[in-house]
C-alpha cells in the first residue's frame, strides 16, 4: 500500500497457483478473482492487471493456456480492471494468476487492525472449497457436487467489499490460504480484539461436513489448525473434524468483515442489491486477541 496523497492509496498485490479446477477456462477465472480479492478485501478497486503464467506448452497445447487467459481476461472485464499484459515462463506444472493495481479511498479502507469490540463478525461466502477439490480430485465426489464451490470461487468479491465500504466497515479480510479461524486470529491481533464465533452458524458447502468425518481434508488445512493451539478456547464438544473444516483452506474464498451494529441493516441491503450473501457467525469482543467457539 502507497499513500498518494491525503485522500488517495495505491494496491497492489499479487497471487497465482496451480489448477483446483480441470477446465482451463475455469481455473483462469478462478485464478483471477482469487488475485483481484486481495484489492477488494482492503475496500478497494482493481484497475490493472498483468498476467502471471507458468506453463508446459509442449505438453498441453498453447490453446490451452489461451483457455487460462480467456478465463482471467473474463473475470478482469467484469471487475472493470484492464489486463495491460504479463510474463510466461515455461514450467512442469501449469500455475497461473494476476499482479494487481487498485486504488482505494484512505478514509474508507478495510484493514485487518480495523475491528472493534461490538462489531458482527461477517461471512460472505460459503466454507469447504479445499476439503470438496480433494475430495474430487481423488474421485470421492463427482463434478456436480463441486460445482456449487467452483461457482463460489468464480464470484468476484466486488458486490461484498462496496457494500461493506459503503455501510462503513474499516477492519476485515477475505479468507483464503489460513481458512476461517486463521484468518480471524490475523484480524483478532492486528486489532487487539478477541473473537466468540457460533460453530453452528458458520456456513460449509453440502456434503463437507460427511466428508471431513471421513478424514478427506487437505493437507493444508491441518497445517491451519496446528497454528491454531493455545489461541482458541473450545467447549468439549467440538468435534477435531469440525476445527479442520473451519481451518479448511480456501482458494478464493469470500471476505471476513467486522461490521459495526449499526450498519447491518444498509451493509445488508446493499449486499443484497448486489445478488451477495453474508452470514453473521460471531461478535468481537474485548481482548486479550483469542478466538472463542460456542456451540450455538
Amino acid at each position: 500500500m502507497l499513500a498518494l496523497d491525503e485522500n488517495r492509496v495505491l494496491l497492489f498485490t499479487t497471487d497465482f497457483f496451480t489448477p483446483i479446477v480441470d477446465d482451463p477456462k475455469t481455473f483462469g477465472r478462478i485464478a483471477a478473482a482469487n488475485a483481484l480479492s486481495d484489492i477488494y478485501a482492503m475496500g478497494g478497486i482493481p484497475k490493472l492487471a498483468l498476467n502471471l503464467t507458468a506453463f508446459p506448452a509442449r505438453t498441453y497445447g498453447v490453446k490451452v493456456l489461451h483457455e487460462i487467459l480467456a478465463g482471467a481476461a473474463e473475470a478482469c472485464a467484469e471487475a472493470g480492471c484492464i489486463i495491460g499484459g504479463g510474463h510466461s515462463i515455461d514450467d512442469t506444472e501449469p500455475k497461473a494468476g494476476l499482479a494487481v493495481v487498485g486504488f482505494a479511498r484512505r478514509d474508507r479502507l478495510i484493514r485487518k487492525d480495523g475491528a472493534r469490540p461490538g462489531d458482527r463478525i461477517i461471512l460472505t461466502k460459503r466454507l469447504g472449497s479445499g476439503i470438496l477439490s480433494t475430495a474430487f480430485k481423488n474421485d470421492a465426489i463427482g463434478a456436480g457436487a463441486f460445482a456449487p464451490a467452483v461457482a463460489a470461487m468464480g464470484t468476484l468479491n466486488e458486490g461484498a467489499s462496496h457494500a461493506a465500504v459503503s455501510a462503513g466497515v474499516r477492519g476485515g479480510t477475505d479468507v483464503t490460504g489460513f481458512g476461517l479461524l486463521g484468518h480471524l486470529k490475523e484480524v483478532c491481533e492486528a486489532s487487539g480484539v478477541a473473537a466468540e464465533v457460533r460453530i453452528g452458524a458458520v456456513p460449509f458447502f453440502v456434503g463437507v461436513e460427511n466428508l471431513a468425518r471421513d478424514g478427506m481434508i487437505p493437507g493444508g488445512s491441518y497445517a491451519n489448525r496446528e497454528t491454531l493451539r493455545g489461541f482458541l478456547k473450545l467447549p468439549k464438544i467440538v468435534p477435531e473434524y469440525l476445527l479442520l473444516m473451519a481451518s479448511d483452506a480456501q482458494t478464493s474464498g469470500g471476505l471476513l468483515l467486522a461490521v459495526p451494529p449499526d450498519a447491518m441493516a444498509e451493509f445488508e441491503g446493499g449486499l443484497e442489491s448486489k445478488g451477495g450473501q453474508a452470514w453473521e457467525i460471531g461478535t468481537f469482543q474485548e481482548g486479550p486477541a483469542a478466538i472463542t467457539l460456542s456451540s450455538g
